[in-house]
């Protein structure tokens, strides 16, 4: 049977995948195999090759989202939960504005919040119900890696230069971003953000089980990531510092 078109709502059980399985390892063997020869290609490139870089990515992500929908909306299988609010699809849009203004808050919060939200997607995918041959299966992984990459590809270039500095900044933008999704989910029922609920499979299910609300989680596991995502940068500069 064709499950081409097939949702997680609406497709049989027992056809998809399961995490870590070899259709799961091969799509993150292709993330890091495209970071790595994005990253070592764009630090080759002129600005205005670059520049071109960038458009072209956020225009892949934008086309990407854009599939998505067109194929959503024809089979009849469009719902609320599938708006672009979930903080990845959120990132498609700021990657196309930061494709064309880019800026040092947006270049942080892309660096700190974008990169470690999308591999998170990726690592602990909440779309195993489908199979590789499914067009929200394609989407869901093409989009995620387009959004690692985008990123990556920049710091590893010197576009995008994380500072400590700021991440006020970031930590604003993503506090206005789930404030106004903190309303969508209440008027539509949905769970943008993961703040009504987590699912298993998902970090955040560990402290429903473990404490009785995975609310608990959120500031461990952002605290976690601020950790990861800046404590190398910052023994980096005391290093060039100590140098000088």
């Amino acid at each position: 049977m064709n499950y081409f078109w097939e949702t997680v709502e609406t497709i049989p059980a027992g056809v998809g995948f399961a995490l870590f399985d070899r259709v799961h390892l091969t799509w993150l063997a292709v993330l890091v195999i495209l970071c790595v020869g994005g990253s070592l290609l764009y630090r080759r490139m002129t600005q205005r090759g670059r520049k071109t870089a960038r458009l072209v990515i956020a225009i892949l992500l934008l086309l990407d989202e854009l599939w998505k929908m067109v194929g959503l909306i024809s089979f009849g299988n469009y719902l609320a939960d599938y708006l672009p609010l979930h903080l990845c699809s959120v990132n498609i849009f700021l990657i196309a504005f930061h494709s064309l203004r880019p800026g040092k808050a947006l270049d942080n919060f892309l660096y700190t919040v974008c990169i470690p939200g999308a591999m998170a997607a990726m690592l602990f995918s909440t779309w195993t119900a489908l199979p590789p041959w499914n067009f929200m299966h394609l989407h869901s992984f093409t989009v995620h890696i387009l959004l690692v990459l985008y990123p990556v590809m920049l710091t590893a270039g010197g576009d995008i230069r994380p500072d400590i500095r700021e991440l006020p900044k970031s930590l604003g933008i993503l506090a206005a971003l789930a404030a106004v999704v903190f309303v969508v989910n209440k008027l539509l029922h949905t769970n943008f953000f993961f703040l009504e609920y987590a699912e298993p499979g998902n970090p955040l299910y560990l402290f429903e089980q473990a404490f009785g609300s995975h609310l608990l989680g959120f500031p461990v596991i952002i605290l976690g990531v601020l950790l990861v995502m800046h404590t190398p940068w910052l023994l980096l500069r005391r290093v060039q510092k100590a140098k000088v």
